[in-house]
């Protein structure tokens, strides 16, 4: 996990730099006596000779479940082991780690061979199975509760276990991953700039068919749940590759694109949750505002939310109270003039819940209090899509979204944005560009559409990372859940493809929620 000399060949496992802690609503792991990490040898079929490292806890339970924590490229499985917070947590609540090595020490995880993208095809998938099967012979684990989770390379090999092993693996958590597939090169260990930089985009369906038909075909049980990270300002594995995962996973899951809640657990964490029809989270994603390619931050409780999800903390699966949250309607203002104050209801399916109220997408100058009254006093014309969310005292929440319409003022003040536009890709009728916006204001941008028009006959046929939708030459882009918000002094950026006939000319002006922007 340490740092890549260079971003071609290497990925990044996690930078030498650890944030400082943030209280969370988890408890925090207790001081206790260590076990050690322990090498296993000759642990069964091992094509690529991995190295097998586990860490049994002093109070281990009976019958175990076991986690499969994979380091990223540079790293080794003591280094994994040191950084993060999976041992710790194993010492609380008596699970297995373990820790595997690629070979040769410090390289990638080979996601891009046809050998690792089947089920038992060979190379790396096929040794970790071994490590599971002698966790399962020789140390009591149980069998039926397997975990996988992984950071940079072993994110994508979180992703690439669940695809071939759906099986075998109850939940899974993937920091800065790409979607399994995502890399194929048809070389071991290979590398796909398309794919880390994010100009890999593809619809939900074709996503999970690659799931299903490649990974391991004919699989029709139930599949793992996934829970996905990543941070907005990764330049090693872009962005771009979380919203792709989650059209994956949610495919595969088959639950709705459209997030069930979202809300911000911890100060820059952006969480969606997509559940199936009995309520369960089938898959969780988290954006942290302005983290590079870091994650998980040890000392923030990255990893217990990770155990959390997969129940290793004794919660279970993600389930819970239902909070229903009652749109106000749409709503209109006028800058400079204070608007009603607007009270936003919620329900809980649980008695004596006490709800607390936030919101992303609100206009500039108002505000909501945590018991749900929005006021204040517009500042900026524009349209906005805003969205209010209400968590109760065990986490569950609700939704609603509406819109708000303010007029006058002429938007937001000019020069507190910038758009950059870049053509990624050009061929004969077809081209791929990637828009990245950045707040150069004060206040943070909460909710955003970026509007441009086409100088060509350039027609949008697909986006990542934001919705768009064209009228003529006139383009409208807004964020998704996952990445409304906008710090002051941060940026986010979306792709898309688009065919042209004769004219593929870049635009040159934009606005952000109305305004022009530099």
């Amino acid at each position: 996990m340490l740092r890549s000399r260079s971003v071609k060949t290497r990925l990044l496992g996690l930078f030498a730099a650890v944030a400082a802690a943030v209280a969370v609503s988890l408890p925090a792991a207790p001081q206790a006596a260590a076990a050690s990490l322990t090498q296993v040898t000759n642990f069964g079929t091992n094509p690529s000779n991995l190295a097998m490292y586990v860490y049994v806890p002093n109070n281990v339970k009976p019958n175990p479940s076991i986690l499969l924590a994979m380091h990223g490229c540079q790293g080794t499985a003591s280094y994994m082991y040191s950084s993060t917070d999976f041992g710790k947590l194993a010492d609380q609540y008596g699970f297995i780690v373990i820790y595997p090595q690629t070979n040769p020490s410090g390289s990638c995880w080979d996601v891009s061979s046809d050998q690792a993208l089947k089920r038992n095809g060979g190379s790396d998938p096929v040794g970790l199975m071994s490590m599971i099967t002698y966790t399962e012979q020789h140390y009591g684990g149980n069998a039926n509760s397997v975990f996988v989770t992984g950071e940079s390379s072993g994110g994508m090999m979180t992703n690439v276990m669940l695809a071939d092993y759906p099986d075998v693996f109850k939940a899974g958590a993937a920091f800065m991953g790409v979607p399994y597939h995502c890399f194929y090169t048809g070389s071991v260990r290979g590398w796909n700039s398309p794919c880390a930089n994010g100009q890999v985009s593809m619809t939900a369906q074709q996503w999970g068919d690659l799931v299903r038909n490649d990974g391991d075909p004919g699989y029709t049980g139930p599949r793992p749940r996934m829970q996905l990270w990543h941070g907005t300002a990764d330049t090693t594995l872009n962005y771009n590759n979380l919203g792709e995962e989650i059209k994956q996973w949610t495919n595969v899951d088959g639950v709705s694109q459209t997030p069930s809640s979202s809300d911000t657990p911890v100060a820059n964490w952006n969480r969606t949750r997509y559940n199936n029809a009995s309520g369960t989270t089938q898959v969780e994603a988290y954006s942290i505002v302005g983290a590079g390619h870091q994650l998980p931050i040890q000392g923030t409780q990255m990893a217990a939310y990770a155990i959390h999800f997969m129940g290793l903390d004794g919660s279970g699966t993600t389930t819970g109270n239902t909070v229903t949250v009652t749109s106000p309607g749409n709503q209109s203002a006028t800058v400079g003039t204070a608007i009603s104050a607007v009270q936003v209801h919620a329900t809980d399916s649980a008695t004596g819940q006490s709800l607390t109220y936030s919101a992303t997408g609100l206009p500039a100058g108002l505000s909501i209090s945590s018991s749900g009254l929005i006021s204040g006093t517009p500042t900026a014309a524009g349209t906005s899509t805003s969205t209010v969310t209400a968590t109760d005292g065990t986490g569950a929440s609700g939704s609603a979204t509406f819109t708000w319409t303010v007029s006058g003022g002429g938007g937001t003040t000019p020069g507190t944005c910038h758009v950059a536009y870049t053509r990624t890709n050009e061929w004969p009728g077809g081209f791929t560009a990637n828009v990245t916006i950045t707040n150069t204001g004060t206040a943070a941008i909460n909710g955003w559409t970026v509007g441009w028009s086409f100088p060509g006959d350039q027609k949008i046929t697909n986006a990542w990372s934001a919705t768009a939708t064209q009228s003529g030459a006139a383009v409208s882009a807004a964020n998704v859940a996952y990445d409304a918000t906008i710090a002051p002094g941060a940026n986010t950026s979306f792709g898309f493809q688009g065919t042209f006939t004769a004219n593929d000319t870049s635009p040159s002006s934009f606005t952000v929620n109305g305004a022009a922007c530099s």
